[in-house]
């Protein structure tokens, strides 16, 4: 055991793929004999049997460890009652280390304004042509033979259009460019701090007379509890892919309610993600709750041109109507997580959600 905990040492002091592989698969609840096969260079390893029971054991003593340490701030579908309580967490967390913000495009005023409703709307931040760029790679994404048969393409329960597809900077070198570009990355980080990582991206559709409603919701409290992200150190960004405007489904914020928590009743069936992504049944916030926020601050759906950009904290509540115009409506979302925010178990207690919904080894940009 001397010389396999040596050898261990050895290929973890050079970072060796074999061993992220595996211990990728044990974080995720995915090792079996089978699943191995898909390790970079697992076929060619000399390692034995013990070696892989002693990874097994570090790295399970790891993530218990980890689990222990980080105590659950914000419990949510735990029980038959909802609950509605004050935000733990920083909205700037850039202003809380105590330097200086970093550079980026949001001002001092534009920042302040965050803090207190939540959410920016800035109309035409990109302009015509990189708005049809944009398009034209959705257009082709589209034309691959494999996506709509994919679990990252999301299908209408009722008309079976297409709802949504994630993993698109993954999927696409011109949404990795979007992923990177300052505008996006740089007010990021003016608000989190840096550095950070790309924790989710999508594109969501709303066709003419057929796109359906998204609920209200607040996204950080499902990706607490089904995804294990511990804080509220993220932050969306939509960019409208075409025009939004009163009648085509525009998406709906309440100022100021990202200040509020609220827990949600019932408790999180397993893979649940498969059926939330058509429509959600957990993690749906109570009529109570949301008539608290919405008579505090109010309803806004901002509208504007395409290439228009709403930024709004995780903890938001938002939802948007079915889109009963002939104007179709579509939009690009990026969700930028903190580093120091990655994601631990799902604090459900279930095994996380799939890596194209909630990414896991994500490297920071």
């Amino acid at each position: 055991m001397k010389t396999v905990c040596t050898r261990l040492r050895l290929h973890l002091k050079h970072r060796n793929p074999v061993y992220r592989g595996i211990a990728a698969l044990i974080r995720t609840g995915r090792l079996q004999k089978r699943s191995l096969n898909s390790v970079p260079g697992w076929r060619n390893t000399a390692w034995n049997t013990a070696t892989l029971g002693f990874i097994v054991q570090r790295t399970l003593q790891r993530s218990l460890m980890m689990t222990a340490m980080i105590s659950d701030m914000y419990p949510s579908r735990t029980g038959e009652s909802a609950t509605m309580t004050v935000r733990q967490d920083p909205v700037l967390w850039s202003r809380q280390a105590g330097t200086a913000e970093p550079e980026g495009p949001l001002s001092a005023d534009k920042l302040d304004q965050f803090d207190q409703q939540g959410f920016l709307f800035l109309p035409a931040v990109f302009s015509t042509n990189e708005v049809h760029e944009l398009l034209l790679e959705l257009a082709r994404l589209g034309e691959q033979p494999d996506l709509r048969a994919s679990p990252e393409c999301i299908i209408e329960p009722r008309s079976q259009a297409v709802r949504s597809i994630f993993n698109v900077h993954r999927r696409s070198q011109v949404f990795a460019r979007l992923v990177a570009d300052a505008r996006l990355s740089a007010a990021a980080a003016q608000i989190l701090g840096s550095p950070l990582y790309v924790h989710q991206s999508r594109v969501n559709f709303k066709p003419g007379f057929h796109g359906e409603e998204f609920y209200w919701h607040s996204d950080f409290e499902t990706w607490h509890v089904e995804d294990g992200m511990p804080r509220m150190r993220a932050i969306s960004f939509s960019l409208l892919l075409t025009a939004n405007n009163q009648f085509n489904g525009p998406l709906m914020v309440v100022p100021g309610s990202h200040r509020q928590f609220v827990a949600c009743v019932g408790r999180t069936p397993a893979e649940h993600f498969r059926q939330s992504l058509r429509k959600q049944e957990y993690g749906v916030p109570d009529d109570e709750s949301l008539t608290t926020l919405i008579t505090t601050g109010g309803i806004e759906a901002p509208c504007g041109p395409a290439g228009s950009l709403l930024i709004f904290d995780c903890n938001l509540m938002h939802g948007s109507a079915g889109n009963l115009s002939p104007w179709p409506r579509s939009n690009v979302f990026i969700v930028f997580n903190h580093v120091d925010n990655r994601l631990v178990d799902p604090f459900c207690g279930l095994p996380p959600r799939p890596d194209y919904i909630a990414t896991r080894n994500e490297g920071a940009l």
